[in-house]
């Protein structure tokens, strides 16, 4: 066994053996067991250190922690000193690398352990003028001094005193009184420099003050809120109908598959993937870009999720010698890491080595937070589900909410929120507005002008892995002739956030914000993918517009879309944003946010709607890294690495 091998190399004091044999248990079992045991981050850093220090390199050692959380490199003795410098470049150049793909808790550093012959010891000061570290009092003293005098014990008083008096009198302290104010003290926030940065980025991402007064007036008015996210209670909400979904699960027939293999090659028809999003729940809150994130190994390299689909569009330029144009939508989150990502992953100056078409259409659509409204705020903390805590932490709570309900009536109801930095004032606004920033930013009038034969659209998620371009299902969505034909799913347990219903007997998709029930969602046989094939001149069309309206960029465009974004359903919500001041020191605060979603336009009238049900791995999304383990046993990643043709770079 490798631990016998192990131990027998220790015995022997034979080094380079223990370096095999670790680097052996981290390739074979350790990534057998657990396949997220090792990331990017990991093998870029082994494959450095490989390059820089050749067969000097004896081994690497999987520690405790696990995808660089902590690891080991066992190198030769002679160069032990320049390894140590080295791998601090190596690391920070590699963490540079992928500073937009991977979450970094911290700065990696390169630790210099030695064993303390001594153990652990301490000597005793007992001089009354004996003090602790300075450190140690710029960490303790601002809770101490926060804290009622009379709550502390006599050694905490004593401790308080004898600090005072040093502080008088001993220089080295003298540094620490202004340290204990920048951490008691909140400094002055939102600055005339930073206010300017704010306006700057709210034009340069296409703020729409028109549709952001609207909505102001709409929460003033209450005709929009937490409340009024939801249906009316007396809404009739039941399952559709069994030929109300065409399912596509089963093998489709060979005149779809001609039909949609026809217009796949006849360049018809090009791919939007939506990744403006920053991956929060993916990451637990980290600021990655998840369209940049390399989340799992496909031919032996870790893959982003662009390289997935950059992959699958590649593989049907191929078959159908037609390679797809390809436009990944961003935000104002995602839009510079995404440019960055564009120039740097050229081969042969082809962005990701791609033979077709790659742009990227920049987000033109953002908004501006605002302070909440008291109403939402009780009705957040009062009439939503929460856990119910112990006596004492549901008073602290009730206290904490009311302190914050206080706030909000003083900063004033539904005002704008531009007390912190600027990207923490600004939000997206939700994936309905993404075909609309198309429309806005030029994107969709240069692709139309250069490619007058286009028809047809598949837009689809970043998470959305298996949406390809199948001929048969275009062929499907051709023939029936809908403007937009949704992909729906079979629902399972974990699938939540709304679906397939009939709405006072109108078939829709409806958002879980928008139920009145909670419940009501397990009774619904079908989960929205928002993966969606669009009929160009016919979405058009119901936007008020033409192709020579798009191509022009006639000044109508702005208003057809600002009248259609009228008529969807706007959802409000409450996030908690952080605010830092002093030196560490943070505040959480409720702000209201609102957003419109893609898949209400199937409540529009007059749009020519269809839905069919599809395979689970073509309509399965990685919402959360939990999922991973599942994925890789049920075989939904070998599905996805098939429709998929790999380069190395």
């Amino acid at each position: 066994s490798l631990m016998g091998q192990l131990i027998e190399a220790l015995q022997q004091g034979d080094i380079r053996r223990v370096g095999q044999i670790t680097t052996q248990n981290f390739r074979g079992p350790i990534q057998t067991i657990i396949p997220w045991a090792t990331n990017r981050y990991t093998e870029t850093l082994i494959s450095a250190v490989l390059a820089e220090f050749g067969d000097k390199f004896w081994g690497f050692w999987m520690l405790g922690g696990m995808s660089g959380g902590g690891m080991g490199f066992i190198v030769d003795p002679s160069v032990k000193a320049q390894a140590q410098a080295s791998l601090q470049r190596l690391m920070d150049d590699a963490r540079k690398q992928l500073q937009d793909a991977l979450p970094f808790a911290m700065r990696p550093v390169v630790y210099d352990f030695a064993i303390n012959e001594r153990g652990t010891w301490a000597e005793l000061h007992a001089s009354a003028t004996d003090l602790m570290p300075v450190n140690y009092y710029a960490l303790h003293m601002p809770a101490l001094l926060r804290a009622d005098h009379r709550t502390l014990n006599q050694t905490r008083r004593t401790e308080l005193d004898r600090f005072g008096v040093a502080c008088l009198t001993n220089p080295t302290l003298a540094r620490v009184v202004p340290r204990l104010f920048d951490q008691m003290l909140p400094h002055a926030t939102a600055p005339a420099t930073q206010t300017g940065q704010l306006h700057e980025l709210l034009h340069m991402h296409g703020f729409d003050r028109e549709l952001h007064e609207q909505i102001r007036s709409d929460v003033r008015m209450g005709r929009i809120g937490l409340m009024q996210n939801r249906l009316p209670a007396n809404s009739t909400i039941t399952d559709v109908y069994a030929d109300d979904v065409f399912d596509a699960t089963r093998s489709l027939s060979a005149e779809y598959a001609a039909l949609g293999e026809a217009a796949i090659r006849a360049g018809e028809v090009a791919v939007v993937t939506l990744a403006g999003g920053a991956g929060s729940r993916w990451t637990q809150g980290a600021g990655v870009v998840k369209a940049l994130h390399p989340f799992a190994k496909f031919a032996g390299r870790h893959r982003t999720f662009i390289d997935v689909h950059i992959a699958k569009s590649r593989r049907i330029a191929r078959l159908y010698d037609a390679p797809p144009i390809h436009i990944f939508t961003t935000s104002f989150l995602t839009n510079a890491p995404l440019t960055r990502a564009y120039e740097a992953h050229r081969v042969h100056e082809k962005p990701w080595g791609y033979n077709g078409e790659i742009i990227l259409s920049q987000g033109k659509s953002v908004g501006l937070r605002m302070i909440p409204t008291a109403r939402d705020l009780r009705f957040l903390w009062e009439e939503m589900p929460h856990q119910v805590l112990d006596e004492q932490a549901q008073k602290m709570r009730e206290s904490v909410h009311a302190a914050l309900i206080s706030w909000a009536q003083h900063q004033g109801e539904s005002a704008d929120y531009t007390d912190n930095l600027p990207h923490q004032c600004m939000h997206p606004i939700g994936h309905w507005f993404e075909f609309a920033n198309m429309l806005r930013n030029g994107v969709l009038a240069d692709v139309l002008h250069r490619y007058p034969h286009l028809k047809y659209l598949l837009m689809h998620n970043v998470d959305t892995l298996g949406a390809t371009l199948d001929p048969a299902v275009l062929g499907y969505h051709i023939q029936r002739g809908d403007a937009v034909t949704f992909e729906v799913t079979s629902r399972r347990i974990d699938d939540r956030g709304g679906g397939l219903a009939r709405v006072d007997d109108q078939l829709r998709l409806v958002e879980g914000l928008a139920l009145p029930r909670a419940e009501t969602e397990f009774a619904l046989s079908y989960y929205n993918t928002l993966t969606n094939w669009i009929t160009l001149d016919d979405i058009l069309d119901v936007f008020g517009l033409t192709r020579t309206d798009v191509i022009s960029q006639h000044d109508n465009v702005q208003q057809a879309v600002r009248t259609m974004a009228n008529r969807m359903p706007t959802y409000v919500t409450i996030k908690d944003v952080k605010k830092r001041w002093g030196n560490g020191q943070e505040d959480i605060y409720p702000v209201m946010q609102f957003e419109k979603l893609w898949g209400d336009m199937s409540m529009i009238p007059e749009l020519r709607t269809g839905f069919m049900q599809v395979a689970r791995t073509r309509g399965q999304q990685l919402k959360d890294q939990a999922q991973l383990d599942g994925w890789l046993r049920d075989g939904s990643a070998q599905k996805i690495s098939s429709l998929c043709d790999w380069i190395d770079k």
